[in-house]
């Protein structure tokens, strides 16, 4: 029996309600690229981990009710079904988990198995988060990953039968990669049963295997022009395809939009637990420590953002995504937007557009959004 997305009521939605995010940071094997808080671990190293995550949330739960669940990594797929078990009951012992809630598990192909799916559907986990990144052997070779393309397309279609809202994630820009076979690629996964497709650009990170390649002259990403005309072409299919673009590099099919994600974006208030994890409480950033020594110890950072900054936030999360920015909001916190030297220009030129009190950045400029949004402060 297959776990059904269920929309999320908005009108049940108050401000009170948060979101929570677990951090997993093992891996089987760390990618090429990755330059994530992860790594391999033994059985041992896990069990003491998940202690003292419990712990930790156990010591800082809260009186709110928890609308979405996000357990990333790392790679939550590699615990196993008792140790997956044990996270999800601590967190349902400890807050009060709203029936609709969105509940996503990030996976890869390589280590989905019938008997997790069936364990995290039991656990009430609705929605998968796939690391698919290609559906090239070589490339997915070149870059660590442990899965191949026929593995991803099997384990695709075997969580299809537990699951309905799968997303899966694509990477834009690898060596030797053209718009044809991203197209196929997206395609392959719209076949298996995917709702929602991750589209993010290849970024070069110090300190990874990856960049260590291309400084050797092994690995030859594409430039940035190549990049950008592959990714417009991948969202101009998917879109053909009936999927819309509600963030920058995110694509769904109506309904099956990430409540999770589209409460970042909404400057909605989250807990994070776990290595490195983030957290956004009463106007207070705060982020765990990065290192098990640390964070046995319970280190955590706090930061309070300035008006300034949270005004710059609140435009660049809105401008990234279908939200927009409420023109009167900004103005209320002390920036007239409208009298920003760039503001008409951008308007001219349809790079903004203006609906009532709300402005969108134009999906065709995504790719300078960067330089959008700064200028916008300029």
């Amino acid at each position: 029996m297959k776990t059904s997305k269920t929309t999320l009521n908005k009108e049940n939605r108050c401000e009170q309600n948060i979101s929570i995010y677990v951090h997993i940071p093992f891996c089987e094997q760390k990618c090429n690229y990755c330059a994530f808080n992860s790594f391999c671990a033994s059985e041992k190293v896990k069990d003491e981990y998940l202690d003292l995550l419990c712990k930790e949330i156990q010591v800082r739960k809260i009186d709110r009710k928890v609308q979405t669940i996000y357990i990333g990594g790392g790679t939550p797929s590699t615990l196993s079904c008792a140790q997956i078990e044990k996270v999800g009951k601590c967190i349902f012992e400890n807050f009060e988990v709203m029936g609709n809630s969105e509940f996503t598990i990030e996976a890869n192909p390589n280590s989905i198995t019938e008997e997790l799916l069936k364990t995290w559907q039991g656990l009430g986990v609705n929605r998968l988060s796939v690391g698919v990144q290609s559906l090239d052997d070589e490339s997915l070779k070149k870059i660590g990953r442990l899965h191949t393309k026929m593995q991803a397309v099997e384990k695709l279609e075997l969580a299809s039968k537990f699951f309905d809202n799968i997303s899966a994630d694509l990477i834009v820009g690898l060596e030797g990669e053209t718009s044809e076979k991203l197209c196929n690629f997206a395609n392959q996964l719209l076949s298996c049963g995917v709702k929602h497709i991750s589209c993010y650009l290849l970024e070069i990170y110090q300190n990874t295997k990856l960049f260590e390649l291309i400084k050797k002259g092994k690995y030859h990403p594409l430039d940035d022009d190549k990049t950008i005309d592959n990714f417009n072409a991948l969202a101009d299919f998917l879109q053909e395809k009936g999927m819309w673009r509600y963030e920058i590099s995110n694509f769904v099919f109506p309904d099956f939009e990430s409540q999770h994600n589209l409460n970042y974006w909404k400057r909605g208030e989250y807990l994070g637990f776990g290595l490195s994890a983030h957290s956004f409480l009463d106007g207070i950033r705060s982020k765990n420590a990065e290192t098990l020594a640390e964070y046995k110890k319970g280190k955590r950072k706090y930061e309070k953002l300035t008006k300034k900054e949270t005004l710059e936030e609140i435009i660049m999360l809105g401008l990234r995504c279908y939200a927009g920015v409420e023109l009167d909001k900004v103005k209320r916190l002390g920036y007239d937007i409208t009298k920003n030297a760039f503001f008409e220009e951008y308007k001219k030129d349809g790079i903004l557009i203006q609906k009532d009190d709300k402005i969108f950045l134009n999906p065709k400029f995504y790719h300078l959004s960067n330089t959008i949004i700064s200028n916008l402060f300029a």
